[in-house]
């Protein structure tokens, strides 16, 4: 079962303190290979707190932690923190700005049985980043 959402990313004082490590050490994944989610979301899609889920857009798709969010009520709204995890799935266009949309994407929601969630070394290679 998948579920219909609005993406949103922005900063997070975990991801930002999971930068302290360089943005591909392993702290970097729990800062920002995490999808917040409204528990009833979760619930909807039978998913708990920790199982793998993909997020899918019309710019790419990431395997991450589902996690029930601490800002709920926010059903349909889906918040990946800022960073690799949140990069494969924007639009890279920036309109001119500089800065790419992190703001309103839709997005599809889904479980990921047995879906891994890379690491931020490997999200880089896989994006090209890093060889």
């Amino acid at each position: 079962m998948a579920l219909e959402v609005i993406l949103m990313s922005g900063r997070t004082i975990d991801q930002g303190a999971s930068l302290e490590g360089g943005k591909l050490g392993d702290p970097a994944i729990l800062g920002t290979g995490v999808a917040f989610m409204d528990p009833e979301d979760l619930k909807a899609i039978n998913l708990m707190t920790g199982s793998p889920v993909k997020v899918s857009t019309n710019h790419g798709e990431v395997i991450v932690r589902a996690r029930a969010s601490p800002d709920a009520p926010h059903k349909g709204i889906v918040f990946i923190p800022m960073g690799i995890y949140a990069n494969a799935v924007i639009d890279p266009g920036t309109d001119d700005t500089g800065m790419p949309s992190y703001k309103n994407i839709p997005a599809r929601v889904e479980p990921a049985d047995g879906g891994i969630v890379l690491t931020p070394a490997e999200m880089a290679r896989k994006l090209g980043q890093v060889k």
